[in-house]
């Protein structure tokens, strides 16, 4: 670990860095990596062991993994940056707001990515905070001659920053209203879009918010499967599944 940035009172960035890096390629954009984290801020990092069925600790518990965008891989200097949300009490949350230089992590992947159509007309991007690593990344390697629709639920106004990159985006930003369900802002920004013939659609965020943006696509719009990506990130109300992307 070398670094760790404030992007937003919500979103922090963390720079993993080491010899272990070398040979570590990303070759598609809103790819994943998976990343294990000590129990606690207080533990050390213990690599787990697979079984032929999962990885598990030396005492048999569970490994503290989660997943996140490589946002940026330096090959020469060997650092991954990672963007983690911070919120409430998760894992992830605590593990981002106390990284410290020369703390230890362990990664794998990479994991599949976007693979961009650049003949086609025009792109949506939705997510809610989780996406906002992907979406940056997405933004900065899209056609820039291309529409682009972007559509982003936040929790809390201050979530908000400028993201940069494609020359001709435009960036919407949704509050989540109190006591609303994960992902319900966001739905209702995807369903009140128009949507240009030929559209391509990348969408991420919170598993059940998605799976309903999917089923509007498909069975209201019609769009075709091969015109869409949709992603669950992570699962409200389940533990380990607190919005840690």
């Amino acid at each position: 670990m070398r670094r760790v940035e404030p992007r937003s009172p919500r979103l922090i960035r963390v720079t993993l860095a080491g010899p272990d890096l070398e040979g570590l390629t990303v070759e598609e954009p809103a790819a994943s990596v998976r990343l294990l984290l000590p129990a606690s801020t207080s533990d050390e990092l213990v690599m787990p062991s697979w079984n032929g069925n999962e990885f598990l600790l030396p005492d048999g518990r569970r490994p503290t993994i989660r997943t996140f965008t490589p946002r940026r891989l330096d090959a020469a200097t060997l650092e991954l940056d990672i963007e983690a949300v911070v919120h409430g009490d998760g894992v992830a949350s605590r593990w981002a707001a106390a990284a410290e230089p020369g703390d230890q992590a362990a990664i794998s992947g990479p994991g599949r990515g976007y693979a961009i159509d650049r003949d086609a007309p025009a792109f949506l991007l939705a997510g809610d905070e989780t996406a906002i690593p992907a979406i940056s990344q997405l933004l900065e390697v899209l056609p820039a001659q291309t529409p682009t629709q972007v559509h982003i639920e936040v929790a809390r106004p201050d979530a908000r920053f400028t993201l940069s990159g494609q020359a001709r985006a435009t960036v919407e930003w949704h509050d989540l209203p109190a006591g609303a369900a994960p992902g319900d802002a966001l739905a209702a920004a995807v369903r009140g879009t128009n949507l240009p013939p030929g559209v391509r659609v990348w969408a991420a965020g919170e598993a059940a918010a998605v799976q309903r943006i999917r089923r509007h696509l498909f069975e209201e719009r019609s769009l075709p499967r091969a015109q869409t990506t949709v992603r669950g990130y992570w699962k409200h109300g389940r533990a380990g599944g607190d919005g840690e992307k």
